[in-house]
Formats: structure tokens, sequence, C-alpha cells
């Protein structure tokens, strides 16, 4: 279906974005998530026809030149990626570029965004995924990634030129690993009008929904307690944001960080432990350690748990409910997404019919 989507695309782009309109809850699952990740890993097998711009490392001092390729210059809305963590599949190299086409075909579908004043990019800077480099439909460059001062020197052409050809244009970082995506949204977003979707969009989100529940629950954000499954970028993002609306609505920075909590894949996040990255250190709160995600639940009791982690088995969730209540239809939803599910009902007749 996706194939047959991205065909359709190719041959008639009109009723293409008629069709996913018309029919959102039908198309959006195959022009993006989740099946988006499996066509992005035989991205290079499927192929058919090329769409949006690969700005590779061989390109550097004349990236102004291959921008000045594309043939429209109205363009208003730039989605880049340079494929190092796609979704929760790790590192693609150039079969990212799904990406980008996916989420700009949303723009176009679900804000009205003219797709010819959309443009797709891959910065294809190589790819540390073995499997890649040795198969022969692979399209991107076929080396280990750049790092360091020349991948640094690539973005930063990369982004002067964007303004230099297309002024103005808004510049989203899509699926950048945690150790770039973060900082090189610091560098930028005071230059340039430029956001992390991964970071931002995905805390607005999340925060809008919370600040929902909250008025239905007559509940300030202030007595509140979030723990995020997860500490990467999504739950960075999110913690910013859920603090910065707690500081709005009266406490100090420092208060409003501490109501914040996060478990990755060693446990949770606390101030004594070594291992953490940059971005987790900031909601590393002095605790006890504690090895798993169940047992920081029962330690610190949080009034909401968002589940933004990329590890598998992590979240196993116990649903149940009687005739009519649903269960079946939420169970179904939820193990699509990957959380394991037990049928807590289920398990109860097991037990009194033994």
């Amino acid at each position: 279906r996706f194939i047959n989507l991205a065909a359709l695309h190719d041959r008639n782009e009109t009723l293409f974005f008629r069709i996913i309109t018309d029919h959102p809850d039908e198309t959006m699952p195959i022009i993006y998530t989740p099946t988006v990740g499996l066509a992005c890993q035989q991205y290079g097998h499927i192929f058919q026809r090329a769409r949006g711009l690969f700005v590779s490392a061989t390109d550097r001092h004349q990236v102004e030149s291959v921008l000045r390729n594309w043939p429209e210059r109205n363009v208003k809305m730039i989605v880049v990626t340079d494929g190092e963590r796609i979704l929760g599949l790790g590192d693609l190299g150039a079969n990212g570029m799904g990406i980008p086409i996916g989420k700009l075909s949303l723009y176009t579908a679900c804000a009205g965004l003219h797709p010819w004043k959309c443009l797709p990019v891959m910065l294809d800077v190589g790819t540390n995924n073995e499997a890649l480099l040795t198969d022969p439909l692979y399209l991107g460059l076929r080396h280990r990634r750049i790092t360091g001062a020349a991948y640094d020197e690539l973005v930063e052409e990369f982004i002067v030129a964007t303004q230099e050809v297309f002024p103005g244009v808004v510049v989203q970082f899509e699926d950048f690993a945690n150790h770039n995506a973060f900082r090189l949204l610091r560098r930028y977003r005071d230059r340039i009008s430029c956001f992390n979707d991964d970071i931002q969009g995905t805390a607005a989100v999340a925060v809008a929904g919370i600040l929902s529940s909250l008025r239905v629950t007559g509940s300030r954000i202030t007595e509140q307690r979030f723990l995020c499954l997860g500490a990467g970028e999504a739950a960075t993002g999110i913690s910013d944001l859920l603090a910065a609306a707690m500081v709005d609505d009266g406490l100090t920075p420092e208060q409003a960080r501490q109501r914040c909590w996060m478990v990755d894949s060693k446990g949770l996040v606390v101030a004594s432990r070594s291992d953490l990255a940059e971005h987790k250190k900031g909601y590393a709160h002095e605790h006890e350690p504690v090895r798993d995600f169940l047992g920081a639940v029962q330690a610190l009791k949080p009034s909401a748990i968002i589940g933004v982690g990329a590890t598998p088995g992590m979240f196993v969730l116990g649903v149940t409910g009687g005739i009519g209540s649903g269960k079946s239809t939420v169970a179904a939803l939820l193990a699509a997404r990957g959380a394991r599910v037990l049928d807590a009902d289920a398990i109860v007749r097991e037990l009194y019919a033994g």
C-alpha cells in the first residue's frame, strides 16, 4: 500500500493529496508512522523516483548550488534529517529520506501547506549501519558517518544556504541523534526560524493533552508529578515544556524540574549515576537508584506517566473491563504500537479455574 501511494504521489500529486485528505484515518498510518519505518528500511529496494534533495558530504563548498537546483523558489518549509535516529530504528543513513517526505505530506494534508512550498532534504553524511554499507541497492554514501568539525561545517553551510536561496524558510530538524539534536537546536534557534520536532513538536502535543486533562479534573499542574518512560529527545522536550508551564503557574524553575522524572534503559535517572548524557542531567534528582520502570512508579507515585521510550518491553499494560467497555479495541491499539498488553480478566479466570 505504501508503494502504491508513493507511485500515485509521483503520477498525480493532486489526486494523492485528495485521497489522504479525504481518508486520513486509513492513509496516514501508511504514508507515515508506523509503515514509513519499514519503508525507510527498504528504501533502496522500493525506490521508484527521486523526491526531495540529497545534500551529501561530497557537496561541501557547493551546498548553495545544490539547493538552487530545486525548481521552486517560494519554499516555506524544509524538513531535514541526517538519518542517524530514524524513529526507533536507529541509523538508516540516506534511507531516512522517507521521513521528511512523509512529514511534509502530512503538512499539506493536515495544514494546507502547498506541496510546492515544501522541501524534503537528506543530509547524507554516511552511515554506521554495516548492513546498509554492504547493500548493493543502498542509495547513500558508502562510508562511515563524518563527525566533529567536518559534520558541523556541512550543517553550517547548509543552514546558511537555506536562507540565501529561500529567504525566511523554516527549517525543521527531524530524527537527528541526541548528541546532535540538542546542540544544533541551541546553535540555530536564535539565528533562523527552526525547530526540532522530536524535542519541541512532541512536547507541544503532550503538554497540550495534559493541560486539557487538568481542565477536566480541576487540578493544577503544579500539584502533579510526571514520570517519563524514556529519557531522550522527546522526554527532555516534554519535561522542559512541563517545567515552563509550572513556572508560569508559580513554581521556581528548580521546583518545577523536581516534579519531572525520567526512566531510561538503565533505570531511574538520578543524580548519583555517572553514565548520564548531558541532556538528562537537568532531571537527575537526588534519589535512591531504581532499576526498572515499575519500581520507579511504585517509588515516585506519579500522577501522570508519559511513554516516550524506544526500548522494547519496558511498558507492560494490564487491561480490564466488561462487555462494551472498549477493552478489546484499546488493547489492539496499544499492541499495534508495540506495548505488551495483559488481559487482567483472563489471568484472573485462569487462576480461579486452576
